[in-house]
């Protein structure tokens, strides 16, 4: 695993909410919403930013911790950028620190962390 990374060094997604992205809020279907599961998704993929730069031959990246707190929903159509950037790393554990956001509406704040193992301490697991 290559530690080429500091607290404070940003990744960014753009991401767009789509109707398969969303659940009905309302009885008549109305209403829809990016997911929570969607957003955890997105937030996935741009941890993978790091560990794609970071792992090295034989490695992978394990999400191991995920939090997530709403300020606001985003609707189906809105752009969603999500800002990821390195709170620590914890000998083989990466911590990020995460926003989404549409425009300048705060839609979510959270933290994740990744694990970069040895392919063969993920095959002991299976």
């Amino acid at each position: 695993m290559r530690n080429i990374f500091k607290p404070g060094d940003k990744k960014q997604l753009k991401t767009t909410a789509r109707l398969c992205d969303s659940v009905s809020s309302s009885e008549d279907g109305a209403i829809q919403f990016y997911t929570t599961s969607c957003l955890a998704r997105d937030v996935e993929s741009i941890m993978q930013q790091f560990v794609l730069e970071m792992q090295e031959k034989g490695e992978q990246g394990v999400g191991t911790y995920l939090g997530i707190d709403f300020k606001s929903q985003a609707f189906i159509d809105e752009e969603i950028t999500i800002t990821a950037w390195v709170d620590q790393m914890n000998n083989n554990e990466l911590f990020c620190f995460f926003e989404a956001k549409v425009g300048e509406r705060l839609i979510a704040l959270g933290k994740t962390g990744q694990k970069i193992l040895k392919q063969e301490m993920i095959d002991l697991i299976r």
